[in-house]
């Protein structure tokens, strides 16, 4: 495959502290969210050897502080183009400082839009937020899905993101970690509500419904600090695959992220 073919992808960070990735093509550069101060993400860009000035467009999933916190700096130091749905724009608000109207954009749930020469699609999720949604990015018969904010994937959702060739899958808490940890039990019951998160095993199980022949990477995100252990999601995930006559060390693979290390740059 050439350059030009297929993109680039990295994993800048994710867990529960904060969520950024990186997309990058011949004509493009994206964000996906800005849930770290902008010094930190400027340190994980440098990881991989590129610029936020070289940055176009921010594509926002909601407004929880994980995903905005360097949403108005961002914007405002690198005049970024920012997109979100109408809801989201509104829940965010002022939260995110003064951001100039002409660098806000609509970008609504169920849409397609494209990006220079990759197109890409939201989808709607089941999260406590005012409408969240998350992207699958095609290019040349590639794409990239990304799904971590979400207790469940209906079948609308899973026929639009199956047989992607990479996914960022949710593996947010054990349960029983969860259930005998120190988190109030309102919380407790949040994380493991229809617009909570996934567990492990349902990040597992969501993976088998939707990868196809075409998928070769999983990448485990937003993993809880407090909930659970990145061995323990890990081995479900390539446990939950072998048990399907999937080899989860040759024919998909199992990838973990991190929280405050970018992953390498991945040729898509």
């Amino acid at each position: 495959m050439t350059e030009e073919n297929g993109f680039k992808y990295s994993i800048l960070a994710s867990g529960s502290t904060g969520n950024v990735t990186y997309i990058e093509t011949p004509e493009r550069k994206i964000l996906v969210d800005a849930g770290l101060s902008g010094k930190k993400i400027e340190g994980l860009m440098n990881e991989i050897g590129r610029s936020l000035s070289d940055v176009d467009s921010l594509l926002v999933t909601h407004e929880h502080k994980d995903h905005v916190a360097g949403l108005g700096v961002l914007a405002r130091k690198y005049k970024i183009d920012l997109y979100a749905n109408e809801q989201t724009w509104q829940a965010i608000g002022e939260s995110c400082g003064k951001i100039d109207t002409d660098q806000k954009h609509v970008f609504e749930m169920g849409k397609m839009l494209t990006f220079g020469d990759m197109d890409i699609e939201s989808f709607g999720v089941s999260h406590d937020a005012a409408a969240p949604q998350f992207y699958k990015f095609m290019k040349d018969g590639k794409s990239f899905v990304m799904l971590t904010d979400t207790a469940y994937v209906s079948d609308r959702m899973r026929g639009t993101i199956e047989n992607a060739d990479a996914y960022l899958m949710k593996s947010n808490h054990d349960v029983e970690i969860l259930r005998m940890g120190n988190y109030p039990w309102r919380l407790k019951q949040r994380i493991l509500s229809d617009h909570g998160h996934l567990s492990n095993e349902d990040g597992a199980s969501t993976a088998i419904s939707v990868i196809g022949k075409q998928t070769k990477r999983i990448f485990l995100g937003h993993r809880s600090q407090e909930n659970n252990l990145k061995e323990l999601a890990h081995l479900t995930m390539e446990n939950t695959l072998m048990q399907h006559d999937i080899d989860a060390k040759n024919e998909v693979l199992v990838l973990d992220t991190s929280h405050v290390e970018a992953s390498p740059l991945y040729h898509i």
